[in-house]
């Protein structure tokens, strides 16, 4: 924690303390809730800077995720989190520590995203979007096209974070504003789960910084290779 800008220990501050008024201010206790939630956004400020630690953070995070979703019958997202975006968060971290920019540094080397990996995601995407949709519909998953969604934009973020891509922020932002409304649907029924959608509030407001982040990494990651190379 001690590497973390002044803005980051500020964003970090700010998102936990919001967070967990929320839970206090909420009817049903649930302790999970409050524990995952200050997870998430722990590994969103380490993956904001580039640093592996976000990633297995982020396992720990969709694990429970997974089991909180299971409770309310959101099993899109129990099944999202738990069979795919913690074994993509495992694989990013192998990848992450695979490519350091600098060896020795705990900061990942930002790729370039071609054409050719955006089709593959892409179709990759389409073909996972279909098939949990059909198992989703048979497990009588609440709010099914929400779900749905959510599975598609988890996973296409979760692709380009793999693939060490700027990109992968947006597309998680955008997942984070399917997941809010997802919520607070769910608070409608339990307001016990309102402090699921003021995490993923606060991380809609961690993801835009971690796009901002990762841009400025790969402009200083260029500059640092020209000086390499001495150009």
């Amino acid at each position: 924690m001690k590497n973390l800008t002044k803005f980051e220990k500020n964003l970090w501050l700010t998102s936990s303390l919001l967070i967990t008024v929320s839970f206090f201010f909420g009817t049903d206790k649930n302790l999970l809730t409050l524990i995952a939630s200050l997870i998430g956004v722990t590994s969103l400020i380490f993956i904001a800077r580039g640093e592996v630690i976000g990633q297995i953070l982020m396992i720990i995070f969709s694990l429970i995720y997974g089991y909180i979703s299971f409770g309310f019958a959101y099993y899109g997202e129990m099944l999202t989190y738990v069979g795919m975006t913690a074994p993509t968060a495992a694989i990013a971290a192998i990848e992450w520590i695979r490519h350091p920019f600098e060896q020795g540094k705990s900061q990942v080397a930002v790729a370039k995203l071609t054409p050719l990996k955006i089709i593959g995601l892409g179709i990759l995407t389409a073909i996972v979007t279909a098939v949990f949709y059909f198992i989703l519909k048979y497990f009588n998953t609440a709010n099914l096209i929400i779900s749905t969604i959510s599975v598609t934009t988890s996973f296409f973020a979760a692709g380009l974070s793999v693939l060490r891509s700027p990109y992968y922020a947006l597309a998680y932002a955008s997942n984070d504003v399917v997941l809010i409304i997802m919520w607070l649907m769910a608070s409608v029924t339990n307001p016990g789960y309102i402090p699921m959608a003021v995490c993923f509030m606060v991380f809609l407001a961690n993801d835009i910084y971690g796009f901002v982040s990762w841009k400025r990494m790969m402009k200083m990651q260029k500059k640092r290779v020209r000086e390499i190379i001495g150009e």
